[in-house]
């Protein structure tokens, strides 16, 4: 039996991951830890909650992140952390076992496990597999749009949204300095800061993250085809990412409640939209620490 402790349970990913482990197979032998919500910021509950666990899920702001990290200093307990605090910190594998033929077993054999951030997930698999083809330039002025359902933003404005209704769309992170530009920035293999805009539509789960490209702009004007040909070699054989035909709309809440994730290459012959359609809650959160908990269990 593994012992699960989710620091930060209440949250909307930690929900999210109760519940998905509550639905696996009892075979599987998970028994989740619950701290008393009177203690959950008591530093010495904690402690005791870490010593008992196999594995803690991090379900929290990134200081209390770093702190649970620090308190589980000599313990025999390995960390999953779905803050932003470890993404691309020395000694962290991070938690996108599709980004590479060796990421899955990297994160198998990991003590310290980075959750991606769900707009980062789409980014990165789009990207990283023609960035490192010499497809996509490094240094490529790459230009990331962004829709998200309004459950990402945080119980605060899931409350509003579900009570008022909520604004119908908005664009934020204007001041161009996401939290996630480090990661999106590191992983896919960009050396030049990707011009990034995000944004929320007034719907719970879903969202598209989306990259325009002129072909005759990149290294040996490559063809849509090209590029495709690419994302499926990529992926081939996954089980949650799969590259699918173009369309000529794509609906943002269509993989709500799954963990799978669709990528795209939309074209009329000279320019390409590069799309990737995911659950932010599933493969963008909750779904993606579920799949990073079995591999870090072996099952």
């Amino acid at each position: 039996m593994a012992r699960i402790f989710i620091d930060g349970e209440a949250g909307t990913t930690g929900l999210g991951i109760r519940q998905r482990i509550e639905a696996l197979p009892a075979s599987y032998g998970l028994e989740i830890l619950s701290i008393d919500p009177a203690l959950r910021k008591d530093t010495a509950a904690r402690r005791s909650m870490l010593e008992q666990a196999d594995v803690a899920i991090l379900c929290l702001p990134d200081d209390a992140a770093r702190e649970t990290v620090a308190l589980a200093e000599g313990l025999d307990v390995r960390i999953l952390d779905a803050s932003t605090a470890h993404r691309i910190a020395d000694g962290w594998v991070y938690g996108f076992p599709e980004m590479d033929a060796e990421q899955a077993a990297a994160i198998k054999g990991a003590r310290f496990v980075a959750n991606p951030g769900c707009y980062p997930t789409g980014a990165i698999a789009l990207m990283r597999p023609l960035v490192r083809a010499g497809l996509l330039p490094a240094d490529h002025p790459v230009s990331i749009n962004a829709v998200s359902g309004y459950s990402g933003a945080g119980r605060v404005a899931i409350e509003e949204h579900e009570k008022n209704g909520g604004p119908a769309f908005f664009l934020y992170g204007l001041n161009l300095k996401h939290k996630h530009l480090p990661e999106i920035r590191h992983y896919s293999g960009l050396t030049r800061q990707p011009l990034f805009v995000p944004s929320v539509g007034h719907f719970p789960q879903g969202m598209i993250v989306s990259i325009p490209l002129h072909l005759k702009d990149l290294p040996g004007q490559p063809s849509a085809a090209e590029l495709e040909a690419m994302l499926q070699d990529a992926y081939a054989g996954c089980a949650h990412v799969r590259v699918v035909p173009a369309e000529t709309q794509l609906v943002a809440d269509t993989l709500a409640n799954t963990d799978d994730m669709e990528l795209r290459v939309h074209h009329n012959g000279e320019q390409v939209v590069l799309t990737a359609r995911l659950d932010n809650l599933g493969k963008g959160a909750s779904g993606a620490a579920i799949q990073n908990l079995l591999l870090m269990l072996e099952l």
